[in-house]
Parts: C-alpha cells; structure tokens; sequence
C-alpha cells in the first residue's frame, strides 16, 4: 500500500520537478529535518520502505517467534528504528556524535540540543529528566575510578517505547497538516544524477525528481548508503564500528545505579589488549528484541512506561578501528554478525556467563534452570566464543568484570549474554557546513550517514541538513 498525502501547491517553479525537496527516511534525521522545512513554500515528500507508525506491528513476543517480516517492522517505517527503542534522549551534543563538528562551535551544538530538545517536549515528550547530580554522581565516578574505569554523566529524558509510537504519530499529523506528504511501503533504490547533480530518487517501478535530495535513511539503510558511496563517487571516510552483546541482569541489580541515572554510561578500557569498552542503552525493567537485517540478525533492547519485565538489559560494546589493508569496519562487521547467526541457526545466541567463563555452551535445561529468565525467547542456547572473534569475547568479559566492580552482581554465573549487539556507523560521508555532500544537492542526515549515533544526534543532524536546503533555496531558515 502507497501513502501520499498533502497537498500540491505551484511553489515549484521549474516543470521538471515533482517536489522541491525529497527526504529519504522518515526516522529521526527524516522527520525533524521535514519538520525543519514545513510552513516554507516548499513541496516536501518523505519516503521510506517501512509503515505508517500506527501500522508497524512486531510478532515477537515472549511466545511468538520473529516472522521475518520484509522489511523489518522494528527497523523500518515512521519513526525509524528509534520509535520501538528505550527512547532515551540524551541531552549533549558530544554523546551519540559530535554535533559541533557539524555546526562549527559548541554553543551553538548546545543550542541545538535544547531546540531539538523543545521539539520532543512539544508532541509529548515528558518533562521529567534524569541526571546523576551531587553526591549520588560522585559515588558513581569514585566506584568508577577507583576500578580505572569512568562513569559519564547526561543529563536524559526517557519517552518509553511505548509513548515513541504516540509521540511520533502527533508529529507526523502535524507535519501532514502543513502539507508534507508521506510515500510509505515505497523502497527507494537510486537516486537520480546528472552532470554531478543529483535531481530525484528511483522507486521500484517509477522515477521521482526533485530540486533537493536529503538521504536519511537511518541504521538499517547503512548498506544502501554504501552501495550509493561506490557507485556515484560520493566522499566518505571509514568509522569505527561497535560489536558486542546485550547484557540482562534482575533489575534489583541494576537499580541503585538506574535510580540515579536511566541509562548510565561507563567507558572502560581492558588491561589485555587496551580496547574501549562501553555500557549504551540501558532499559531499566524492560525487554530484549531481535533485529533483523540482511544476511544476519542482531538483538537490541527496550523498556516501556506500561509494561514491565523483572530484568534490566543493557548493551556491552567493543570498539573496533581497522587499519589497512582491511579498513571496512562495516565489512568486518557484518562477518561477525553473519557467523554469530549462522552458530544461533538463524537466531541470537543466548549464554550464561557461567558457562561461558567455564568454557562450555548453555543449553536448553540451563537457560530453563537460570536465576534470570530470559525476556526474547526467540534465542538458541549456545557458545559465544564459538560466534564472536576471541579478542571481542575476552574483551567483554574483562569489562564485565571491571563493571562487576561498580556494580556488583552483573558479572555472576546467572547473567545472560545475547549475541550478537552489533551497531554500525555507516560510512561517514563527507559533507559541507550546509550538511550537503560533493554531489551538488545532495544532502544526508542521521545514522545511515555516519554522522549520528542516538535519537538527539540524528534529529539534529535533520534539523541541519534542512536548514542547508533552505540556505540553498534563499528561504528562510530562522527557527
């Protein structure tokens, strides 16, 4: 089913276009940067493969396995990956990217968190935020450096992913009502260039042509991106990639930490091989979800307001930079979660930390024995040293015993282990101060883009790459 919606207007002013501005993804970057052009005189159409946000339903459940739904209703659709996340914002511009890079000065990467920030609030965000302040805050970052490790402090607010869903369907009604139309269900395969200018998208079936492209086509779409990088020349550089597992503990082990801060950071780095290790997107009593993509699965967690689980889940991550021969951290990457899924039959593999320490697989009668009940079900019981590259999984296990430290419990037998977490940083793309790339009005935003790593980051990258096209367009970009 085709979703178009808005009305037409004669702002566009040469006949061979059919929009003035078309967004690629309607997930974070896609929805703020819309949001950013609405009310301008601009005919704007954002298109993504998935469903509208009311329509996006997952099978998997406690009892249900994944239906392997194409595409991926989790990933894709209104909202993007982020509407069925924990729905945390964190509320700095140097966490889940840099947007001074971006902007050109920190004060001006602060402004723009609050703004974005203002946005959230307005379609329901709540106001209530999070911070570990006094002398809650100097307890974390005493344990932390006493074990060499440091605890970050955000201040966040956390939407649930349940009220993401609501939150997001008001904001694409009102964009609606300022005449931005929707093309759902519609899988962008191209884009249009001619003479080094790119002037529209290419559909399955049809062609779109535009004045201005914006590609915000979020984490799922990192692939795309790529295969869109080698064939129209695109300037990018490699970045970093973050493999690892989703870690689930009872949430009375992880309470006296979440009470201070929702979703607390700790970096750590491994006496072994010195690697940066990271705590990300803690869901405090919530859920663990898999993720499927092309050739491999992966899992991911939430938390909601109105449901809740007795565990807390929480990602582990190891930072992985690659030097030549091999620079393709995505590349690589996708090796790990392809093997990972091929040991798991096709689903994350489940451990104990027990056997894992011990050298053997979990088994069935072991998970159904465990302390902690598992909150994705959709698992096979396994061995991941036996999914994962040694160095990663010796990796995870010295930071979990460095983390055991601050929080003592995360590192006991009964913990589970979910493999594999992998999130990838698209290749970076290369882009001026009004977010457009060396392919002339072409312009990215968000994860897909490199440039993004959380919901703040990417919204703000949109935010810019809007404000780039209405510097091109000579309309005004005031706030």
């Amino acid at each position: 089913m085709v979703l178009l919606q808005g009305p037409r207007s004669d702002t566009i002013s040469d006949a061979s276009y059919d929009y003035n501005v078309i967004i690629v993804g309607a997930g974070p970057a896609g929805l703020f940067a819309a949001y950013e052009l609405a009310g301008k005189g601009l005919e704007v159409l954002v298109v993504d493969a998935g469903k509208d946000i009311n329509e996006r339903h997952c099978s998997v459940s406690s009892s249900s396995p994944c239906g392997h739904c194409s595409p991926c209703s989790i990933l894709c659709g209104v909202g993007g990956a982020g509407a069925y996340s924990d729905g945390t914002l964190n509320l700095r511009p140097d966490v889940g990217g840099n947007l001074a890079e971006q902007t050109g000065d920190a004060g001006s990467a602060w402004e723009l968190v609050d703004y974005v920030d203002e946005i959230y609030l307005k379609y329901g965000a709540p106001t209530k935020t999070y911070s570990a302040t006094g002398e809650d805050a100097e307890m974390l970052k005493r344990r932390a450096a006493s074990v060499g490790a440091r605890f970050i402090d955000i201040k966040q607010r956390h939407i649930g992913s349940d009220n993401s869903v609501e939150l997001i369907g008001r904001m694409k009604k009102y964009l609606e009502s300022k005449g931005i139309s929707f093309l759902l269900e519609s899988k962008v395969k191209d884009i249009i260039v001619e003479n080094s200018k790119c002037k529209g998208i290419v559909l399955e079936n049809s062609q779109i042509r535009s004045k201005y492209t914006l590609l915000a086509p979020g984490r799922v779409g990192y692939e795309w991106v790529n295969d869109l990088v080698e064939h129209h020349s695109i300037k990018f550089s490699y970045s970093g990639v973050d493999i690892g597992v989703r870690v689930e503990v009872p949430s009375i082990i992880m309470d006296p930490v979440t009470k201070i801060n929702h979703d607390p950071k700790f970096h750590i780095y491994t006496r072994g091989h010195d690697d940066f290790v990271r705590t990300f997107c803690t869901n405090e009593h919530g859920f663990v979800v898999k993720e499927e993509y092309e050739g491999f699965v992966a899992t991911n967690g939430h938390s909601m307001h109105s449901k809740e689980s007795e565990n807390t889940n929480f990602a582990f991550l190891v930072h992985v930079e690659l030097t030549r021969p091999m620079e393709n951290t995505i590349k690589y990457a996708r090796s790990v979660a392809k093997l990972a899924t091929t040991i798991g039959g096709g689903k994350p593999v489940l451990q104990r930390i027990g056997d894992l320490r011990k050298g053997r697989r979990s088994t069935t009668e072991s998970i159904y024995r465990n302390a902690v009940v598992n909150t994705l079900a959709d698992v096979t019981p396994g061995d991941i040293s036996m999914a994962m590259p040694h160095r990663i999984v010796m990796d995870i296990m010295e930071g979990l015993e460095v983390l055991n430290e601050i929080i003592p419990g995360v590192y006991s037998d009964c913990t589970l282990l979910y493999a594999p977490e992998v999130k990838f940083y698209s290749l970076k793309i290369d882009v001026d101060k009004t977010m457009q790339t060396n392919i002339e009005s072409l312009f990215v935003a968000g994860d897909g883009a490199g440039l993004s790593r959380d919901l703040i980051n990417s919204s703000a990258t949109g935010i810019l790459a809007a404000r780039g096209i209405l510097t091109h367009t000579g309309k005004n970009c005031e706030k």
